[in-house]
């Protein structure tokens, strides 16, 4: 499968249908390069590899990947996208059902529906199956919460582990309010409250607000940042002013990587050893934060915006890289950075997935969407000048 038009060599693009592009295929690409390398240090990463990871590479033990705990029985490597972006993708699928902005009752009517009763093909179990069975439990919640539980979907995400889960799949949020940092955080507020609570849900908020802020003009990591950090609230907002300054005194991702891993450390709940998570892990808290957001942001900030830099140093930073690897991906796309051409046609041809339609099908409802939003604003404006408030300034 490839692109409709050739990457560009010359600027990265600019427009609302290139900006979405970019950041739904860098999202897709990042997660299948971090994938394979999912869950291990930067060390181990470089001993199995034998250095850094520079590209897309095979499963971390080879062909015995069917068996190998503990990743068994998912193909993660060759290009193979992960969950991030099946959710992702899901996401855009309600987009094009409701079109217009969601809520936890969009979440609850027509996402989890999506999961349970669409059999779709999944990369990692190499056939087709119900989505809902590759998902992880914390994904599972969804479907037991609201289909099974029948919780109020505002509420549905309370009583879940707190993780990035909400967060990955944040990015359409953040494009359909483009430009509009503080409406896409409302809205995956939201959207989030099915899936996630505490600092879970605020993650997916911030993420979204990043991503709306990449899209808008003139955008660069640092303003990205300073969007983020006018919206984020308690450990996370900590969190992210503590990594992104330490990232801002880098400029390659091999210095960085554990001077981010020690920032973030503080804020983190899962502790030092990735697979075997601390007492207070995942738990509800003012005081923690997701780690795979901060350190996005300050792959970002350490990649000066470009893609392949923040990309792979998302990768090779491990721990939940998958993640980590599709949050900065999304953002370096949105700004315009271009994503290598070489490695999004792999990704698409191994995961046998198109990877530009859902960004066409996000552009035409993000615009549906904007007219909505213009006629409800001037309907608002009508009515309150005629209750005699100030006229809007043109």
């Amino acid at each position: 499968m490839t692109p409709k038009k050739e990457e560009s060599s010359g600027p990265g693009p600019s427009g609302l249908a290139d900006r979405i592009t970019g950041a739904l295929v860098g999202a897709a690409v990042g997660d299948a390069l971090g994938g394979p390398v999912e869950g291990y240090s930067p060390d181990q990463i470089a001993e199995r590899h034998g250095g850094r990871v520079r590209g897309i590479v095979g499963p971390w033990h080879g062909d015995a990947w069917r068996t190998a705990r503990p990743i068994a029985p998912y193909h993660k490597g060759d290009g193979h996208v992960t969950d991030d972006t099946l959710m992702t993708h899901a996401l855009i699928r309600v987009y094009d059902r409701v079109r217009d902005h969601l809520d936890a009752y969009a979440v609850a009517e027509h996402l989890v529906p999506d999961l349970m009763n669409t059999p779709r093909w999944i990369p990692e179990l190499e056939a087709e199956a119900l989505p809902l069975h590759r998902l992880f439990l914390a994904e599972k919640w969804l479907v037991t919460r609201l289909a099974y539980g029948h919780a109020d979907p505002r509420e549905a995400g309370v009583g879940n582990i707190v993780n990035c889960g909400a967060a990955m799949y944040m990015a359409p949020v953040g494009l359909v309010n483009a430009a509009g940092p503080a409406a896409a955080y409302a809205e995956a507020l939201d959207v989030a409250g099915a899936h996630q609570s505490s600092y879970g849900r605020e993650a997916a908020g911030v993420f979204a607000a990043a991503v709306a802020a990449a899209a808008a003009p003139g955008a660069t990591p640092d303003t990205v940042v300073t969007a983020c950090l006018s919206l984020a609230k308690d450990g996370t907002r900590t969190a992210i002013e503590q990594v992104c300054e330490v990232a801002a005194r880098h400029r390659d991702f091999e210095s960085a990587l554990g001077p981010l891993r020690a920032a973030v450390a503080p804020y983190d709940s899962v502790g030092p050893d990735y697979r075997t998570p601390s007492l207070a892990a995942r738990r509800p808290s003012r005081l923690h934060s997701i780690e795979e957001l901060p350190v996005a942001l300050g792959m970002l900030l350490v990649s000066g915006g470009d893609y392949r830099h923040a990309v792979l140093g998302s990768v090779n930073y491990g721990r939940d890289c998958d993640s980590i690897a599709t949050m900065a991906g999304a953002l370096a796309g949105a700004l315009g950075s271009p994503v290598p051409e070489e490695w999004a046609k792999t990704v698409a041809d191994a995961s046998r997935l198109d990877l530009w339609a859902p960004a066409r099908v996000l552009t035409e409802v993000t615009c549906e969407i904007f007219d909505r939003d213009v006629h409800r604003r001037r309907a608002h404006e009508q009515a309150f000048r005629t209750l005699g408030g100030r006229p809007c300034s043109v």
